[in-house]
This record gives structure tokens, C-alpha cells and sequence, in this order.
């Protein structure tokens, strides 16, 4: 299965509604950055990360790819996984100009794809090739109706509707203000009731002084889980918040590293671990840092950079994998949808690993390429 070509593609998708707020960030659409690994049998190979959408941004993955990641893989052969994450992880012209950032999310994009065509080569859903499925179904949590840019009555809206819809776990965000933070978490709680879990998140939005605050008002609502309270790289910080508190603390979608995870391991900062395999170097590593919070008997709950196409078949792989959340945005872009039913997401059926595009998304979402 040798490689003939590495090619770079972008695809803008739109959000739900127009636009979307979290606590530092707004958006109109999700990018959908990655990589066509072709064989020179004729299989094809997908594999992605997820940005906002900006093309200055997006080019410079994109050129990453072709310039230099592409050299290294044209003429290889494409099953030897994890050989390759090496040869581009360990590169010592990549390391050098970074191990973190375009780099990583350009090597997360050619390693899905490298998984996808495995997959595809063996004629069996990634899942399968990872070593099959360990649990009866991935209960889903949803996201997409809770951004701070939702207005209080649509909030609680949203909430009910999915309740409504068979979802047994809502996130919403959190990092406006103490005080407006904590009456939407309480009126979400009234409306849904004890039975459904109920998750928060700050994208890193707030210090340490500011988040115990937050912590003593929202314990009474029976939080599932605090998600980047703080700076993302702020160990020292999560840790005595997490000593602080009965909340669990939820973190990963910016850490690039296993190595990155590991501190947070050792000083007992997390208690919910959120790998992204779309920032992190792809499918390889996220198995990796899947492992070692297994072995500190930490759950993982996978960040959704993917929108879940991937992320469906590890959480179905792996037994450390125990709720995954759903965003619907892009979903329709490719052949086999990630699909919720009856509040979890539906085992998927086809070779790969989820993330072929649809001719119609090629036709609608493409966007040039540097």
C-alpha cells in the first residue's frame, strides 16, 4: 500500500444558526483542514483537524502538509502507521520549529488519513481495527445548545429539547460573568431535572480566584464536570482547584502531547481526561494518552475537534472512553454520519474511520488552498 500522493484540502462548514460565542471565542463556521493520502492502488485516505475557519490560518496547515509532511510519506508504505507518526513526529527539521501548534495539527490530519486507509485496506470500520468493540453503546452529551451567545429563555429551551430528543447529558458554556453563569446553570438544572448530567465549560477563560467563586455557587447543581477552568497549561493552578472542590475537573483539547498529559496526571489536576485527536498528532497518540489514563483509572471523554467522526470509533475501542460529545455541524459533510439515537451514538457500520467527504461537501465547503 504505497503512498502516491499527500494532498492538502479545506472545507468551511456553518455553524448552527449564523454564529456562535463561547467565552473567547466566535465563529460563523468550523474549518475542516486535512489531508487526501492516495495509494498508488487507487485508495484514498481522509483525515482532518479543526480550526475557525480562517484561511490565513488554515493555508498555514495546509502548506505544513504539502511542504513538509508530504515528502516524508510519498513512496511509503501507508499500513505502517505507527512508523510514520515517528518519522514525522521525531523529524528533527520539525521539531525544531515546533512540537506543538500547525505542526502538530498538519500530523494529526496525515494520521487520521493514514488510520482511514488501514481501515479501508482491511474492509473494516476503524473500531475494528483497533481491536473491536468493548462496550454495548457511547452515551452522548450535547454541546451545541449550550454557547454563551445563546440568550437565558433559548438556553433552557435548548436543554429540554434535547432532553426531549433522548439525550441523557448537556454542556454548557461558562466565563461570562459569575453571577449570570450561575443563574443559567441554575435554571438549566430546574428545567432537566436530577437525572440528566449536566456539564460546564470555560475555554480557559478565568483565574483560579475566580473559578473557586464560581465552584462554591455551582456545587449545589450537581456539576458533572468543570472543563478548562483555567489556562490550559496552568498545572500548578487546576491542581489546587481540583483539591479545592467537589466538581470534577475536565480538560486536554490543548494539550498537543502525551508528554503534556502527563503532568497533569502526576500533580492530580484532572479527573476527566479530553484528548483531541485532531490537535494531538492524530489517532496515535490520543490511544496513547487513552492508555495511561486508563492505567490512573481516569475516564476519558474525547474533545470533539472532530465533531465526533472519529472520535465515535475510539470511544467504542477503547474502555477508557465513557461519554463523547456531539456537535452536529459537519456531520452531513461525509459518507457515514456520527448519529445519535436514543441518546447514543449509533456504532458506525462502513471501512474507515468516518471521515470520507461527500462529493456534495467538496462542491459546497471547499475552499482554495494555498
Amino acid at each position: 500500500m504505497k503512498i502516491k500522493s499527500v494532498e492538502p484540502f479545506v472545507l468551511h462548514v456553518p455553524v448552527t444558526g449564523s454564529q456562535i460565542a463561547d467565552s473567547t471565542h466566535s465563529i460563523t463556521h468550523w474549518g475542516v483542514v486535512g489531508a487526501r493520502i492516495e495509494t498508488e492502488d487507487g485508495l484514498a485516505g481522509y483525515g482532518f483537524t479543526g480550526t475557525h475557519a480562517e484561511l490565513a490560518g488554515d493555508h498555514l496547515i495546509t502548506r505544513c502538509i504539502a511542504t513538509c509532511l508530504a515528502p516524508l510519506l510519498v513512496g511509503e508504505d501507508a499500513s505502517d502507521v505507527q512508523r510514520l507518526w515517528l518519522k514525522i513526529a521525531r523529524n528533527p527539521a520539525l521539531q525544531w520549529i515546533g512540537r506543538a501548534g500547525i505542526t502538530t495539527l498538519a500530523h494529526a490530519a496525515v494520521d487520521v488519513a493514514l488510520w482511514d486507509l488501514k481501515a479501508k485496506q482491511a474492509g473494516v470500520p476503524l473500531w475494528k481495527l483497533l481491536g473491536g468493540q468493548v462496550r454495548d453503546r457511547v452515551r452522548a452529551y450535547n454541546t451545541d445548545i449550550g454557547w454563551l451567545s445563546i440568550a437565558d429563555d433559548k438556553l433552557v429551551q435548548g436543554a429540554q429539547r434535547a432532553v426531549g430528543q433522548g439525550f441523557t447529558g448537556i454542556k454548557i458554556k461558562v466565563g461570562s460573568t459569575v453571577e449570570r453563569d450561575l443563574r443559567r446553570l441554575e435554571a438549566v438544572r430546574r428545567a432537566i431535572g436530577p437525572d440528566v448530567t449536566l456539564a460546564v465549560d470555560g475555554n480557559g477563560k478565568w483565574d483560579l480566584a475566580t473559578c473557586l467563586r464560581f465552584c462554591r455557587g455551582a456545587e449545589p447543581f450537581d456539576v458533572y464536570w468543570f472543563e478548562e477552568p483555567l489556562w490550559h497549561d496552568d498545572v500548578k493552578g487546576h491542581a489546587q482547584l481540583a483539591r479545592a472542590t467537589r466538581i470534577p475537573v475536565a480538560l486536554g483539547e490543548q494539550l498537543y502531547t502525551q508528554d503534556a498529559f502527563s503532568e497533569f496526571f502526576h500533580q492530580e489536576a484532572v479527573h476527566w481526561v479530553q484528548p483531541d485527536s485532531t490537535r494531538m498528532g492524530g489517532v496515535s497518540e490520543v490511544m496513547r494518552v487513552c492508555e495511561t489514563a486508563h492505567a490512573y483509572r481516569l475516564p476519558v471523554a474525547l474533545h470533539a475537534g472532530d465533531m465526533s467522526q472519529v472520535h465515535v470509533h475510539l470511544s467504542y475501542a477503547h474502555p477508557a472512553c465513557q461519554v463523547l460529545e456531539y456537535i452536529p455541524w459537519i456531520k452531513d459533510c461525509f459518507t457515514e454520519p456520527a448519529e445519535v439515537v436514543d441518546g447514543s451514538f449509533r456504532l458506525p457500520q462502513q471501512p474507515g474511520a468516518g471521515t470520507t467527504p461527500t462529493q456534495d461537501a467538496w462542491e459546497r465547503f471547499s475552499r482554495p488552498v494555498a
